[in-house]
């Protein structure tokens, strides 16, 4: 900075203006309402979540289905199976717009039908079923399930305490507990590879030695930290850290986008399903970013730069048109990742949802205009009547949430 007029030792002597610094929303309770700031009312805003989740929870596309008197499953309809991705994103879903009895249920179908209770497996869960014939498709875990799962009964023993017949915090423990012994015996390890401070893709065999970025989320490690007293809390905090420096290499520095799948490094990890590139998995590191700048704060200069850069790749391509797969320069991908049984690029609501989540963490003058997109954006089939309500569905529920303040790191409620 130049001092006009002052000598140069006067000028050194100054001091540095200080960057006012907002702490994260995880220390100050102030979550931002950013739908309010784009001028829409508090009373449509609470419509427009009500709404989302009536469709996405209850209305007849819905992806949420009772079994029995007390079981619930969430179903990825298009791929004609239950995943932990899905059940564990209900947890968090119920448990931030305070369903109980919603969460109750999906979490007591996961653990009777998905959750290992013996074996090298122990206390993971198997990420894909058959609800119809309840085969499983899988007995391995995908960490990010895991991940979900034990970050919503943390928050739900803080929301609803542990004596109203699920111990939450007791189930979240013998998950964290079960991690902590899986030392290769079987091939399962630790969600979490120790060596790396990142979490596993799978945490069984050579996919415990790379990653995917959208399974990178510092801010539910800090909420472990906070709230697991597992005696791991230095750990977690520092598998945090690794994640923020873990997304600035894995995130391209001019695009902002990410590979689907990558080494702990950052670097591309081909695999046998699809060439690398940023797909349907890469559509929530926008997300995931926005909520740690949120809560945390902790990386907020990188993340600002972030948001920009990412939101200023999609606006090149056209607010209203940009397409949901890309390599991560930016060009088109000649290989097209089916999304169930359809093969196509389209400007997909999960993909519009989790940009304009990224409003969140963006300094631009212009980040509103993806808020807007997406409150005038509608979960409905599309003009070809492809339609997803649950990956397009939670994602856009996950991101009305974020952006109207209701997705918070839920506390312990104070004793009365």
């Amino acid at each position: 900075m130049l001092y006009i007029g002052l000598g140069s030792s006067t000028a050194q002597r100054l001091p540095k203006p200080a960057k006012p610094t907002r702490k994260g929303a995880f220390y100050t309770g102030q979550y931002p309402n950013l739908l309010r700031e784009a001028g829409y009312s508090q009373a449509d805003i609470d419509k427009k979540v009500t709404q989302a989740y009536h469709d996405v929870f209850e209305g007849p596309n819905r992806v949420y289905f009772e079994v029995g008197d007390s079981m619930a499953y969430v179903s990825d309809l298009k791929n004609h199976d239950v995943r932990t991705e899905g059940v564990s994103y209900g947890l968090m879903v119920a448990v931030q717009l305070n369903k109980k009895e919603v969460f109750d249920r999906i979490w007591r179908w996961s653990k009777k039908y998905l959750q290992h209770q013996e074996g090298p497996l122990r206390g993971y869960f198997a990420w894909s079923i058959n609800p119809a014939t309840m085969k499983r498709n899988s007995e391995g875990p995908a960490s990010d399930g895991e991940l979900y799962f034990v970050t919503s009964l943390l928050f739900a023993a803080n929301r609803w305490g542990n004596t109203t017949g699920i111990n939450y915090y007791q189930e979240a423990r013998n998950i964290l507990d079960a991690m902590w012994q899986k030392d290769g015996t079987g091939n399962v390890y630790n969600l979490i590879n120790t060596q790396h401070k990142q979490i596993s893709f799978v945490p069984v065999g050579d996919m415990y030695t790379w990653t995917d970025p959208s399974y990178h989320l510092p801010a539910f490690l800090e909420v472990w930290a906070a709230y697991a007293k597992d005696g791991h809390e230095q750990f977690y905090r520092a598998c945090a850290d690794t994640s923020r420096a873990f997304l600035h290499r894995a995130c391209n520095p001019v695009t902002g986008l990410n590979y689907d799948y990558t080494e702990f490094s950052g670097a591309l990890h081909a695999t046998k399903w699809a060439p690398p590139a940023f797909r349907y998995d890469s559509w929530r590191v926008p997300m995931n970013i926005a909520m740690d700048y949120v809560w945390f704060g902790k990386d907020k200069a990188w993340q600002e730069q972030y948001a920009q850069r990412f939101q200023g790749f999609l606006r090149s391509k056209g607010l209203t048109t940009f397409e949901d797969q890309f390599n991560v320069d930016g060009s088109r991908p000649d290989f097209i990742l089916q999304a169930g049984d359809v093969k196509k690029l389209r400007h997909s609501l999960g993909l519009v949802a989790t940009s304009a989540a990224a409003s969140l963490a963006s300094q631009d003058k212009q980040k509103l205009d993806f808020v807007h997109a997406l409150w005038n954006a509608k979960l409905a089939p599309y003009e070809d009547g492809y339609f997803d309500p649950y990956y397009d569905g939670l994602l856009y529920l996950f991101s009305l949430l974020h952006l109207s303040g209701n997705y918070q790191a839920i506390k312990p409620a104070p004793h009365h």
